[in-house]
């Protein structure tokens, strides 16, 4: 296997494993706040998946763009 080829496959890994990270951190946030909400305390709950959210962009963006990824960080590199 080539570099770049490796190095897409691991971006590719590295986004699945952000992704199911945030995954359950952004239900947890929404269940937070609907619960907080049937309390009626106040509060910034709607902050807490907000991280959640931008982490879960974020993998669905290496998972995307792993190839254009690995050229950047290999562009010197020939194969």
């Amino acid at each position: 296997m080539k570099t770049k080829q490796l190095a897409n496959v691991l971006i590719k890994i590295l986004g699945l494993s952000v992704l199911v990270h945030s995954i359950p951190v952004i239900i947890t946030g929404l269940f937070n706040m609907v619960r907080a909400r049937g309390v009626g305390s106040p509060g910034d709950y709607w902050f807490y998946p907000v991280s959640s959210v931008i982490l879960t962009a974020i993998g669905i963006y290496l998972i995307v763009k792993s190839r254009d990824v690995a050229e950047f960080l290999f562009k010197n590199e020939d194969e």
